[in-house]
């Protein structure tokens, strides 16, 4: 598979990397299976893949303990990612970034994944009661100290806020919120029915991106300010053909900067693969079931895009999927995709998305596809 650079170059990874979310969080429980996402993990590194993505907040803490199970003797193959920073409440995220709480995670990560070094170490969310720059201080000392080699950051933008809320009610089969993570004692904000407002513009590459042009203008904000601390190796954020918001500011600040970018979410939590049915219903516990862009009518809605994305694929003599990562991986040399699964077919198909290639007429012809839309899009 091919190789790609992570920040200033102390990290090189697969184009493709492994999401291991759904092998314990936020999708359907009773399709979840130990035996089956361990051998997903190492399907994956047969298959060329090395970035693997967790989460101490994953389970909480049991997708780092299925990892290193997973990964077992094979651990120099990998390059583990994970994150601090989110804790689950009751009813709502919480975002911690006090200092001394972020070198505890990092212990109790490095001992769940049963490793010396984590190479990749996230920050989840920003605390809003506590100096980003202390919680990134904080992060730096653990590279001193030869826990991590490498920091990154993830970025929300209004939607992703509203979506890991109700990932976290998801989990834990409550009623969903509408707001974001809440500071450490603090309720969910009640924000979910706010959008930034915008028009639809084209970027170079010409895709439209969508109307919150300001998307990520906060975390861009909070990129500035760590980087005056200790350089940031890798941004995750979402980058699909449905969500392509990142593409307008994000990229380009990681691309002129030398950051690397994972893509977070590439196949839209599983519509772009083109294998669910409008209409299909999901379990109480899936948080596809409380999102907006998986109602039986936004799902049929948006068929137009995955349509689109077959025409190109039957081309290729691909599959949805693989043109979806195909298309993401596109977008920069810097760009890593990272899809989440937990099925060792689906490991190996989405892995060799790395050797299609899109022509100009595939991008042009994605990139006039029509916008996917969401229920949210009707709110005020």
């Amino acid at each position: 598979m091919e190789r790609r650079t992570v920040g200033s170059g102390a990290l090189r990874a697969g184009a493709v990397g492994l999401g291991c979310m759904p092998m314990s969080w936020a999708y359907t429980r009773s399709q979840r299976s130990g035996t089956e996402s361990e051998r997903t993990v190492r399907t994956a590194l047969d298959h060329g893949v090395t970035l693997f993505d967790t989460a101490d907040m994953y389970g909480p803490f049991t997708n780092e303990l299925l990892l290193a199970r997973a990964l077992g003797t094979r651990r120099e193959e990998a390059l583990l990612a994970t994150k601090c920073g989110l804790l689950v409440g009751d009813g709502h995220l919480v975002a911690n970034g006090r200092p001394e709480y972020v070198r505890r995670a990092c212990d109790a990560s490095l001992r769940r994944l049963r490793t010396d070094v984590i190479d990749l170490y996230q920050l989840h969310r920003a605390d809003p009661e506590v100096p980003v720059e202390e919680t990134w201080g904080a992060m730096a000392g653990l590279v001193a100290a030869g826990k991590v080699r490498a920091l990154g950051l993830c970025a929300h933008d209004a939607r992703a806020v509203r979506d890991a809320t109700v990932r976290g009610d998801a989990a834990r089969g409550g009623a969903a919120s509408r707001g974001g993570a809440a500071s450490r004692g603090g309720a969910a904000s009640r924000g979910g029915t706010s959008r930034e407002g915008g028009v639809t513009v084209r970027t170079a590459r010409g895709v439209l991106a969508a109307p919150r042009e300001a998307a990520y203008a906060p975390t861009v904000r909070v990129l500035e300010r760590v980087q005056q601390v200790f350089p940031v190796s890798a941004v995750q954020a979402e980058l699909s053909v449905w969500s392509p918001e990142a593409l307008r500011v994000l990229l380009p600040w990681c691309v002129a900067r030398g950051v690397g970018f994972l893509a977070a979410r590439p196949l839209g939590s599983g519509y772009l693969t083109g294998t669910l049915t409008p209409g299909q219903g999901f379990e109480p516990d899936d948080v596809r079931a409380r999102h907006p862009r998986f109602t039986a009518e936004m799902m049929a809605a948006n068929q137009p895009v995955v349509a689109g994305l077959r025409r190109v694929a039957a081309r290729h003599g691909a599959t949805v999927a693989q043109v979806a990562l195909a298309w993401v991986l596109a977008a920069d040399p810097r760009v890593v995709a990272l899809p989440g699964t937990k099925r060792a077919p689906f490991a190996a198909e989405n892995a060799a998305a790395s050797a299609l290639h899109l022509d100009e007429n595939d991008l042009r012809e994605i990139a006039a596809l029509p916008r996917a839309r969401e229920s949210w899009d009707a709110w005020g």
